[in-house]
């Protein structure tokens, strides 16, 4: 779920350069594609998941619009210079190292906890990469959103729109949705949250609408599907 809201969620520009850090299987990207027609890349440090990214732009008849970089997202820069994307998105590991409990193999490590890079590590690149005016969008985890903003004050990327998500209405949101503007004068508005099950346990309208569009929340109030 991390992946479809951080892909919605971001107003990426129609045209220009889009990059998605910590790509996975290169989920948003590849959704990203109906919504823009810019030219979109993801770069992922884990060669089986690389991969994976590959053969889904493959399955979807993609290739002409998105490219997957195998890498350490730190040397990106080397390779495609400062400055040069309109807009990323990122999803990065959440758990830092220290007092993590690694118990389980390698893949779902790197996936979830701060070994191929941290957090700062991650905003860093954010800085070098999008130029002027671009804008990055990041997901992550409530507890560590008063270091995420300090540390894109830091890399000049100002935070804009916040958005938490709360799995249900009582409960503490469980994901946090940032944007932030490259060089950006300090202004943040903070969203309304966004509930992702209702009282009966089902996805709410917005979540609904979100997975399957519009046409098919109004189906669903109207006692259609």
């Amino acid at each position: 779920m991390d992946a479809v809201l951080l892909a919605r969620f971001a107003s990426v520009p129609k045209r220009g350069r889009v990059l998605d850090l910590c790509t996975g299987n290169g989920v948003v990207p590849i959704l990203l594609t109906t919504r823009t027609q810019a030219s979109l890349e993801g770069i992922e440090i884990q060669p089986r998941l690389a991969d994976m990214a590959r053969r889904s732009v493959q399955l979807n008849a993609l290739e002409e619009s998105i490219t997957i970089h195998e890498g350490d997202l730190r040397e990106l820069v080397k390779e495609t210079g400062h400055a040069v994307y309109d807009a990323i998105t990122v999803n990065p590991p959440y758990m830092p190292l220290n007092g993590s409990d690694l118990k389980m193999n390698n893949h779902q490590a790197m996936a979830r906890h701060e070994i191929g890079c941290t957090l700062e590590e991650v905003i860093q690149a954010c800085n070098r990469l999008v130029r002027n005016g671009g804008k990055v969008f990041m997901v992550h985890r409530p507890q560590r959103l008063g270091e995420i903003i300090s540390l894109m004050r830091e890399y000049k990327l100002e935070p804009k729109r916040i958005r938490m998500v709360h799995p249900r209405a009582h409960l503490e949101a469980n994901m946090v949705l940032i944007e932030a503007l490259k060089d950006g004068k300090p202004e943040v508005r903070m969203l309304p949250p966004l509930i992702v099950y209702n009282e009966e346990g089902k996805y709410c309208e917005e979540i609904m609408d979100i997975y399957y569009g519009a046409q098919h929340v109004q189906r669903t109030t109207e006692g259609g599907l």
